[in-house]
């Protein structure tokens, strides 16, 4: 990943400046979990299908919960600054998604949406899906034998 030109003069911090702050956070915690993942999506995420890495010990066991990020919603400035101080988060705010696949009892498929942190976004599995290829149907192949 390149590092952008906000990246290099300090306005959005660096990987593992996420890294570092993200391991602040207690172990155990979903957070700190996500600063020993490398950032795997890196594009805006939004009508992406990601799946989540929702592996031990993030979760009890692992899980397959694939979204759809949909809105995007920003992380509040305090109410006692005037604006967020430098450098900004490298993944900021939370995206609502729509779960496309899961085995997660709590997350099932079917219209159930949840708020995922970007940062966990950025920590997901693209996925992909190829389309089935029509069959090329003839004439001949139409008519009764």
């Amino acid at each position: 990943m390149g590092m952008s030109i906000l990246t290099r003069i300090g306005f959005i911090e660096t990987e593992k400046q996420e890294q570092a702050r993200l391991a602040q956070a207690p172990v155990g915690s979903t957070s700190h979990y996500l600063s020993t993942l490398p950032i795997t999506i890196t594009e805006w995420p939004q009508d992406l299908i990601v799946q989540l890495p929702w592996d031990p010990p993030r979760t009890p066991r692992s899980y397959t919960v694939v979204v759809v990020p949909l809105t995007f919603q920003p992380d509040p400035v305090p109410v006692d600054l005037d604006e967020e101080p430098l450098p900004r988060k490298l993944n900021p705010g939370s995206w609502g998604c729509a779960v496309v696949a899961s085995d997660h009892p709590r997350f099932p498929v079917g219209g159930h949406r949840i708020v995922v942190g970007a940062d966990e976004i950025a920590r997901g599995t693209k996925v992909s899906i190829q389309s089935p290829r029509p069959e090329h149907r003839t004439a001949a192949d139409a008519s009764p034998s």
